[in-house]
């Protein structure tokens, strides 16, 4: 009889695995503990564009792989998405923006898989409100003013009320980022996108205004189809207790 060989899981599985196991888990979904965004943002940090089935080399042969240095306009890869928390890429020619929105009740892990982005964001200053709606304008203070992540930077974290909630990302040259959102946009949960314009307040350096507007004429996002390693969404109680907080 032939021996049964393990076979390893690949590092979009072990995301998947993780993200099952810290958003699925907690009844009263809170927040992700130290403990759990450190294990999150381990197994992001390793990640690279091969791993969800992009080549950001820029090399003509994609070998089976999304050409990712060659898209034309932002380019969103779905690759999961439940009520509990939704992974997936965004691919941008040099130059595009994602415009200044917001990420309601939301926990936000990015990676950026290949090339650089310079980020602007924001985080309301009266955040006290537990009110599920969304802010429609209102004084906002700078957390990142320009601030330009690459592949070797480390995971940023936003947070529903605090790490830059609100932002908008400029490619400053092809490039590709993982998000992780806990929970994901929904209308129906009150977590639809807002986008905001901002007006610095000279008389306060680092605070800025902001008003809600609607979606920019001029944005425009396309899908294309994931071709990373397939998922499986079995999760076994032995992994989650090996890895359960201590």
């Amino acid at each position: 009889m032939a021996a049964m060989v393990a076979t390893e899981r690949s590092t979009v599985q072990r995301l998947y695995d993780a993200c099952a196991i810290i958003f699925s888990s907690s009844p009263t979904k809170a927040l992700p503990t130290l403990w759990q965004l450190r294990w999150l943002q381990t197994i992001l940090d390793a990640m690279e564009p091969i791993d969800v089935g992009i080549d950001g080399s820029g090399e003509e042969s994609s070998h089976g792989l999304i050409l990712g240095q060659a898209v034309r306009e932002i380019t969103y890869v779905h690759i999961h998405e439940c009520q509990d928390f939704s992974i997936g890429v965004f691919c941008f020619p040099a130059g595009a923006t994602l415009p200044l929105h917001d990420h309601p009740n939301m926990v936000v892990l990015t990676k950026v898989l290949y090339g650089s982005i310079s980020v602007q964001s924001y985080d309301w200053v009266d955040s006290s409100s537990s009110s599920n709606s969304p802010r429609r304008s209102g004084l906002a203070r700078t957390v990142d003013d320009g601030c330009t992540l690459q592949s070797s930077s480390k995971v940023s974290v936003l947070f529903p009320k605090g790490g830059g909630n609100i932002h908008s990302i400029t490619a400053l040259s092809p490039c590709a980022i993982l998000d992780v959102l806990a929970p994901p946009y929904s209308e129906q949960q009150g977590r639809s996108s807002s986008y905001y314009v901002s007006t610095p307040v000279p008389s306060l350096p680092g605070f800025s205004i902001l008003e809600e507007t609607g979606v920019p004429d001029d944005l425009h996002v396309v899908g294309a189809t994931y071709l990373g390693p397939e998922l499986s969404f079995d999760l076994i109680d032995t992994e989650r207790a090996k890895v359960s907080t201590p």
